[in-house]
């Protein structure tokens, strides 16, 4: 068995924010482009189906290079191509604000996800492998990092619009703003060659090794994969559609078209921020239980009784209930054994892309025949999903943190 690589308690929290960082401008990223949808499927003439085509772009994109992630992690490493990937995914999103035609704006858009694959993938390892070392529960604070970037980009984005400023010069600041950030980060984190096969299985919690995976472990991946969709398409509405819905059905103008989205990843920070307390209390799996039960609630009484202040609320508990559910699936699948290294993290990112392919065309193919607001039932729908999935999920619950090494 190979000896895992230690490292100092300095070289640890170095690497825990640089990968935050990197987390950070991957929220930050297509963030930012969110407020500039309804002016984009303005300009180019779309209809709702042609709009939530062109958008299912990104993870069609995200879909056709996700299978060569964990190859590039265990080829270049997991710093460098979070790295890179931003780089990449910032251009191409610069690029789909900039679209003069359907066309230009479907291929940046799906370049943007074949970016935004590999660097997801990337990211979630080294967050994982930082972890591992630390040995506590931080992914979640981690995500949290992720829902600051996009709450980030969401609020200069509305801020962008109520002052006035065009879309390529506003894409063209963050773009700036997100490379410098994205290489501070890229520079703290871990060095070395990723961890084996043997040492990611060693740093796993060995009694959920050898209990929850039973002696089906692509099963069980199969079950964390059809979850992550779940959870998938929930995050993913709020991105689509919140704007829209807010401006087009119920009236709001403005940089207030974007509260909506902005109360989604409000709350997605803060849940993601009291995520590893409660789930070291709790277990990742009632955690998620009462999180899909949250957005059941408060979706199905925004879309009941539709006011725009009231679907702000909707979405902040669809937020926050779904917060944890991501991060918990990430790390359930890195620690399954029996895989290269990556190859089960890349396997489950990769089929949570379904959900965000398949759900904008769905909902705009049900907003054309009715309303955006019909078409969101697919929320609280995709919340039971969660709720009935959430047993595949670790019920461990860890009473304290072990503590970071100490120096060497």
């Amino acid at each position: 068995m190979t000896t895992a690589q230690a490292f100092s308690a300095s070289q640890l929290h170095r690497a825990r924010l640089g990968v935050g960082l990197i987390f950070l401008t991957n929220g930050a990223a297509y963030a930012s482009l969110v407020p500039r949808l309804p002016e984009v499927k303005a300009d180019l003439e779309l209809t709702n189906a042609m709009f939530g085509l062109a958008i299912a772009a990104f993870p069609a994109g995200a879909f056709a290079s996700g299978l060569f992630a964990a190859v590039l992690i265990r080829r270049f490493g997991s710093p460098m191509v979070a790295w890179v990937g931003m780089a990449l995914s910032m251009i191409a999103i610069l690029a789909a604000a900039a679209a003069p035609s359907l066309a230009v704006f479907i291929t940046a858009v799906f370049l943007a996800g074949c970016s935004d694959s590999v660097t997801d993938v990337a990211q979630n390892h080294h967050a994982l492998r930082v972890q591992k070392h630390m040995g506590r529960s931080i992914i979640n604070s981690y995500h949290a990092m992720w829902s600051v970037g996009a709450l980030l980009g969401g609020a200069l984005g509305a801020a962008a619009i109520a002052t006035g400023l065009g879309r390529v010069p506003h894409l063209a600041i963050i773009a700036v703003l997100i490379l410098v950030t994205a290489t501070r980060g890229y520079r703290m984190m871990l060095p070395g060659p990723e961890p084996v096969e043997a040492e990611a299985a060693e740093a796993a919690h060995p009694e959920d090794v050898r209990t929850s995976w039973l002696r089906h472990p692509w099963l069980v991946l199969a079950a964390l994969s059809l979850l992550a969709i779940a959870g998938a398409t929930i995050e993913e509405n709020a991105g689509t559609w919140a704007t829209l819905y807010m401006s087009t059905e119920l009236g709001v103008t403005g940089g207030l078209t974007a509260a909506a989205y902005v109360a989604a990843m409000g709350s997605h920070f803060l849940g993601r921020v009291s995520g590893d307390w409660l789930v070291n209390r709790l277990g990742q799996a009632t955690m998620a239980r009462l999180g899909g039960l949250l957005v059941v609630v408060g979706m199905g009484l925004a879309i009941a009784f539709p006011s725009p202040w009231l679907t702000v609320i909707g979405y902040a508990c669809a937020g926050y209930g779904v917060a944890t559910v991501v991060p918990s699936i990430f790390e359930a699948a890195d620690a399954m054994p029996g895989f290269k290294p990556g190859t089960a993290l890349m396997v489950t990112s990769l089929l949570l892309r379904i959900g965000f392919l398949a759900s904008p065309p769905l909902l705009g193919l049900i907003a054309d025949a009715s309303s955006i607001r019909w078409a969101l039932l697919v929320v609280p729908a995709a919340g039971l999903f969660v709720v009935a999935l959430s047993g595949v999920l670790s019920s461990r619950r860890a009473t304290s943190d072990v503590p970071v090494p100490a120096s060497r």
